[in-house]
């Protein structure tokens, strides 16, 4: 080259080195035109005055060309302009992850050619994501929680040698067996594939991923057993397998994975011991419950220095626990309930004062409390019921500042509850039924101010019940059956206002039954049966809506009154030689010496000649004015059949009278809803069914109906009284009777008059509910839905759980209704086979689709869509979840980060009650387990329900370099 033409060549350099700058500045102003934020000033410094290099987010390489991007956790959202990102010839770092961008991604990702890092995770991308097999030089690619679905390039990965972590879990892709590409990726040292449909068995082959160090294939479909080859994955510190299908032993060959810390196999159906786990002695974590396991613990596990939680319940484990065992870290929980395990509770698990939980309930443990947990501060759950342990508890258990539940039921404890109850500020729920606990019950408990739930029944207990108990205020149930207490009832027990269960039965109580308890708004059940109660049934208990009322043998004299003298209370007062009734046969009839004047008789009697006079004139004023209608003729003609269920303040003419268009409210597959407003001022719902024709057709209204064959009511009426007239509970639906002819029938309920939780979440008309009320409404719902499951003779499955079913009164109190499509679990015949596909889409438990089989667990799950709503404010389907998407997938895709999560609570939920709202989320997303037998019972439901604490029930955790992921069932209530 001449030096003529040398300063020409570099000015012709310099000209094309300017081009490429300046389109690259262009394509960057792109990408923010494409991306959109409104929470940060990330784009401020992108301005075309300024050189890329200084843009936030942007590294260039040493001749300024454009490198890396780094915009995670920016709150970014829009469509992901892959051409023009893909237009940065040098780009080796894509990163994007963490933010809401959405949509599908267009263009041709194989332009990105000098990519190695890629992370679009944790976004709210939608449809396939696109080929990559260009990408060779790739070693990162993270695509977690994206929102990606359908087929999945799993053949783009052959050519991709040099990839170090893949993260693909959480995403709706299509099911497929373990892909054989990865296989070929023998230098991956992560590995997260969890939640994204992978189904079949792990492959023997997989030993050839040996420079692994994370595995995660939990939440997917596999089957078959763990392959002898995954101890030949000796760098694994963190493996990952919980809720799969997988059976048979753990592995010879386990015993290899010595670097392992992390390991969590449970919800499967794992059987053998424990033995390939001894030589782990690394073990940080070890998570196996709801297994098949076997044989005894490993004496080994005692010795192992970092070992802090340990999670073995719902198995079948014996022997004994090693006495050593949590002796060395900051060990934190331990969980072996519901195993066959014996012998001593290991006594130094909390030495180095960080234990949190102690869940031992219902083995065969035997021998004393170990005095060391009396001083164990941090103890937030302490429970060891339904063992043989003996002795006396330590003093400084009762008064464990941190302690939220104290369960030591069903042992053989002896000895006192002492003064140091007092300091137990956080107890919420204190167990100790059926022991030999005996003494008094100190005045002190009234100081432990946040117990909602006491249960002293059987034991050994004496003295006064405390008068200061009315300082409880959030008591809800109070058990105290079958001790020695004497002493009059307290009058102060009147002011526990949320007090709904009330047992003082077989003890030597004496004095009258205060009348305070009638002013109780909550009380569902009162038990004072076999004291020494007397005096007079107090009238202002008439006032309560109980499902149990047991006064029997006590003492008691005088009237039984009438309104507490109905069928649903037969029985309830036997024993009492000295009480009188008028209507209950089994009692002899109240004389006039029975505690009323002559002259208040004769007041009283010339008061009800007056009243039945004026009463008869109204009626036939009513008559005559009814007999103008024509549409009321042929209810008329008809002859009715009416059955009460409770005392009745009405007749059926004023209820048929009401059955007209105006006062219409509802429209439903089974009938007609309408309000009824008494002339004494009370309001009434009516269903009104007709019956189905010989063709199976729904009778129209008419002045001349048809007529129906005789007996052909529908089945939604059958089984609705056949629950409804048995059931008595106050978070129930109360049906005051039912009205019966040849054409249609009718049901009479007490009026809702704040409509269904549905109306005041999701409707025009809806109101602002509160978290506090919020909360009081899944706890009272939880609670109706468990006395059908547990509370009846007989288990009722409602088959419709959903906000619209759930009613609200007047203090915004829930009542379960709509039982038309409820089904009693006969005794003979298995709960699991009520073949019949019912409910209500976007609240159909998934096992519906592919067993039309239904049980307890199915309203389960159906009660966790309900929570789900409380929540977040959402509607089981909303558009914004996708196509074929339901709350319950858009909250599991929200659960990756802790940003995510706080999204999805209602945005009209303070923020100081956003982590008890998280609570209730966590115990949603138990109810919605895919696998019904990994759901909670109701009964379990409603005891987290009222003892939730943060980070107990669903953990979110946040893997290395962006894997993350959910875990489930971490904890025993």
């Amino acid at each position: 080259m001449s030096k003529a033409t040398s300063p020409l060549f570099f000015l012709c350099f310099l000209c094309f080195f300017s081009v490429i700058k300046c389109g690259e500045l262009q394509i960057l102003l792109n990408i923010k035109t494409s991306l959109q934020n409104s929470k940060t000033n990330v784009f401020d410094s992108w301005d075309r005055t300024l050189p890329v290099c200084k843009f936030t987010g942007i590294i260039c390489t040493p001749d300024n060309s454009v490198k890396e991007i780094e915009l995670s956790k920016r709150n970014l959202s829009g469509i992901l302009p892959l051409d023009s990102i893909c237009s940065l010839q040098s780009l080796e770092r894509l990163s994007l992850g963490f933010n809401s961008l959405s949509g599908r991604i267009i263009g041709n990702l194989n332009k990105c050619r000098s990519l190695k890092y890629l992370d679009l995770g944790n976004n709210l991308f939608s449809g396939p994501f696109p080929g990559f097999s260009d990408l060779v030089q790739l070693e990162h690619l993270f695509l977690n929680q994206s929102g990606f679905s359908g087929v999945f390039p799993w053949k783009s990965l052959e050519n991709i040698t040099n990839m170090l972590t893949l993260s693909l879990g959480d995403n709706s892709f299509d099911p497929i067996p373990f892909p054989s590409e990865i296989l070929k990726l023998t230098k991956l040292t992560w590995l997260y594939l969890s939640n994204c449909s992978i189904s079949g068995s792990i492959p023997q082959d997989i030993g050839k991923l040996s420079e692994l160090t994370n595995f995660e294939l939990s939440d997917n479909n596999l089957s078959g057993e763990i392959p002898s080859q995954i101890g030949m994955l000796k760098n694994l510190w963190q493996l990952e397998l919980y809720n799969n299908n997988l059976t048979g032993k753990l592995p010879v060959g386990f015993r290899n994975l010595t670097k392992l810390e992390k390991f969590d196999v449970s919800m499967n159906n794992l059987d053998g011991d424990l033995s390939e786990l001894r030589f782990l002695t690394n073990l940080v974590s070890i998570q196996l419950f709801y297994n098949q396991l076997s044989g005894e613990i490993p004496a080994e596990f005692g010795q192992f220095k970092k070992l802090v939680n340990l999670s073995l319940y719902g198995n079948k484990l014996t022997g004994s626990l090693p006495q050593q065992l949590g002796s060395w870290a900051n060990f934190d929980f331990i969980d072996v309930s519901e195993n066959y395990l014996t012998g001593p509770i290991p006594p130094n698990m909390c030495q180095q004062g960080n234990m949190k939980e102690l869940l031992m309930l219902q083995n065969n443990l035997t021998g004393e409390i170990p005095a060391s947990y009396a001083s164990c501060k941090t103890l937030k759950r302490f429970r060891v019921s339904k063992n043989s342990l003996s002795g006396v508890v330590p003093a400084g258990i009762w008064g464990l500042s941190e302690a939220n539940i104290i369960d030591i039921e069903e042992n053989d404890f002896e000895g006192p509850v002492t003064h140091d109850i007092g300091n137990a500020k956080a107890l919420g729920q204190l167990f100790l039924g059926n022991n030999r606990l005996s003494g008094e019950l100190p005045e002190e408990i009234s100081e432990a101010i946040s117990l909602v739930s006491i249960k002293l029944n059987d034991n050994q207990f004496s003295g006064k019940i405390p008068e200061t108990i009315e300082q409880l205020e959030h008591l809800s149930s109070l058990y105290l059956q079958k001790n020695r207490l004497s002493g009059s009832i307290p009058k102060s027990l009147g002011s526990c206002d949320s007090l709904t269960d009330l047992n003082i039965a077989h003890n030597s109580l004496s004095g009258e039954i205060p009348s305070s308890l009638g002013s109780l708004p909550t009380l569902n059940s009162l038990n004072l049966s076999d004291n020494q109660l007397s005096g007079q049934i107090p009238k202002s208990l008439s006032s309560l809506r109980l499902s149990l009322l047991d006064l029997t043998n006590n003492r008691l004299s005088g009237h039984i009154p009438q309104s507490l003298s109905i069928e649903a209370y037969n029985g309830s007062f036997a024993g009492n030689n000295g009480l009188c009734s008028q209507t209950v046969s089994t009692f002899h009839r109240c004389s006039p010496e029975s505690g009323m004047s002559k002259d208040v008789r004769t007041l009283i009697s010339c008061f009800v000649v007056g009243a039945a006079i004026l009463l008869v004139s109204l009626m036939y004023f009513l008559y005559l004015k009814k007999k103008e209608k024509d549409h009321d003729r042929s209810l008329k003609q008809e002859s009715w059949d009416v059955k009460s269920f409770h005392v009745l303040t009405f007749g059926e003419e004023e209820i048929l009278d009401s059955i007209k268009e105006e006062n219409l409210i509802g429209k439903g597959g089974s009938g007609n809803v309408y309000k009824v407003l008494l002339e004494n001022g009370k309001e009434l719902a009516v269903k009104h069914i007709w019956n189905s024709d010989s063709g199976g057709r729904k009778k129209s209204w008419s002045a001349t109906p048809m007529i129906a064959k005789r007996g052909e009511k529908s089945k939604e009426f059958d089984a609705e009284v056949q629950t409804l007239s048995s059931i008595r509970h106050m978070n129930v639906v109360k049906l005051y009777c039912s009205i019966t002819s040849e054409d249609s029938s009718l049901l009479v309920y007490e009026y809702m008059r704040n409509g269904s939780l549905w109306d005041r979440l999701h409707t025009s008309n809806k109101m602002e509910l509160d978290w506090d009320t919020r909360y009081e409404i899944a706890v009272g719902a939880g609670k109706g839905l468990e006395y059908l499951h547990h509370g009846c003779d007989r288990p009722v499955i409602h088959r419709d759980v959903k906000s619209s079913n759930i009613l609200l009164d007047e203090f915004l109190k829930p009542r379960i209704a709509d039982f038309g499509l409820a089904k009693i679990v006969q005794a003979n015949v298995s709960k699991e086979s009520t073949h019949v596909i019912a409910g209500t889409h976007g609240y159909i438990a998934p096992e519906y689709a592919y067993t039309y089989k239904v049980n307890e667990k199915s309203d389960v799950y159906s009660f966790g869509v309900v929570l789900m709503e409380l929540v977040s404010g959402k509607r089981p389907i909303e558009p914004e979840f996708g196509e074929n998407k339901d709350i319950v997938d858009w909250v599991s895709s929200n659960l990756k980060s802790k940003e995510r999560v706080f999204s999805i609570i209602d945005s009209r939920i303070p923020e100081v009650f956003k982590e008890d709202a998280i609570k209730i989320l966590r115990i949603a997303i138990m109810c919605t387990a895919r696998l019904p037998t990994v759901r909670p019972t109701m009964r379990s439901v409603v005891q987290m329900l009222e003892d939730a604490e943060p980070c107990k029930l669903v953990g979110i955790i946040i893997s290395k370099d962006g894997g993350s992921k959910k875990k489930e069932v971490t904890d025993r209530v």
